[in-house]
C-alpha cells in the first residue's frame, strides 16, 4: 500500500512546492504526495522556473490549504519551515512528523540574479532532503 506524505509550509508557494516536486520524482510510485500551507499564497513563479532548470515541472501545482486534507490519514507529515511547525493544526492521525527549517527563498533580497541564486541554493537543500527521505523511509 502506498504511503501518504504531506509537506507543509506557511503559504504553500515555494519550499513545499519544491519539496512536493522532488518527493514525487524520487518516490516514483511508492507514495502519494501532497503539499499544503497554513495559508495559501499561490505557487511562486521563481519556484516554477528554478524547478524547470532541473527538469521538474511544477507549473500545474496548486496552492492548497491544510484544511483541504483534514480527512486524509497521512503516514508522514513534513514541515519545511518553523512557522508551519508552530501553526500546524492537530491531525487525528498517527502520522510520523518530520521537520526541517529551510530558508525562505521568497524573502531573498538583492538583484534578480542574486535572488535566483538563493532560490537555487534552497532548491538543492530540499532536493537532497527529499532524496534522503525517500531512501530512508520508502524503500
Amino acid at each position: 500500500m502506498k504511503k501518504k506524505i504531506l509537506i507543509l509550509c506557511t503559504g504553500n508557494s515555494c519550499r513545499s512546492q519544491i519539496a512536493e516536486g522532488y518527493m514525487r520524482f524520487f518516490a516514483e510510485n511508492k507514495a502519494d504526495i501532497y503539499s499544503a500551507g497554513v495559508e495559501t499564497h499561490g505557487v511562486n513563479p521563481k519556484a516554477i522556473s528554478i524547478m524547470k532548470e532541473d527538469r521538474i515541472d511544477i507549473s500545474n501545482h496548486t496552492s492548497n490549504n491544510i484544511e483541504e486534507y483534514a480527512n486524509i490519514n497521512f503516514d508522514f507529515v513534513i514541515t519545511v519551515c518553523d512557522n508551519a511547525k508552530e501553526r500546524c493544526p492537530f491531525f487525528p492521525t498517527k502520522a510520523v512528523k518530520f521537520h526541517y527549517n529551510f530558508p525562505d527563498p521568497a524573502k531573498a533580497t538583492g538583484t534578480d540574479v542574486e535572488i535566483t541564486e538563493q532560490f537555487r541554493t534552497v532548491r538543492e537543500l530540499i532536493k537532497t532532503y527529499c532524496k534522503n527521505f525517500v531512501s530512508e523511509h520508502l524503500i
